[in-house]
């Protein structure tokens, strides 16, 4: 049996779960987005686990926020600051999905 969502029932799903404050409502959308590109992608469809989706994926402020939480990252501190989230995102990209939105990042962790 399929039911089909649309972003508001991915939210509400969250909510269903406890899981409301998990993610921004940015960072749900984005997260809906992604998933739905790569239903789109592969032509399969993803089941929805919430409780997995929180276990698998974290919300930053900032790619160097994320990438800090790492022992493997190391920081140039000569770079201006635009510079070093470049470079975190770099580190984040070349090891892990990343989930760019306005206002932060998602990242699957690794």
């Amino acid at each position: 049996m399929k039911i089909t969502i649309d972003s508001h029932g991915f939210k509400n799903a969250f909510e269903l779960y406890g899981r409301q404050d998990q993610f921004s409502h940015c960072g749900k959308l984005a997260l809906f987005e992604h998933l739905e590109s790569i239903e789109q992608g592969t032509g399969s469809d993803i089941e929805l686990d919430v409780i997995g989706l929180c276990c698998d994926f974290t919300e930053y402020a900032t790619a160097l926020e994320a990438a800090n939480l790492y022992s493997a990252f190391t920081i140039d501190e000569n770079l201006n600051e635009k510079e070093q989230e470049r470079q975190a995102l770099q580190f984040l990209s070349d090891r892990t999905t990343i989930i760019p939105f306005d206002g932060g990042i998602i990242i699957q962790d690794f």
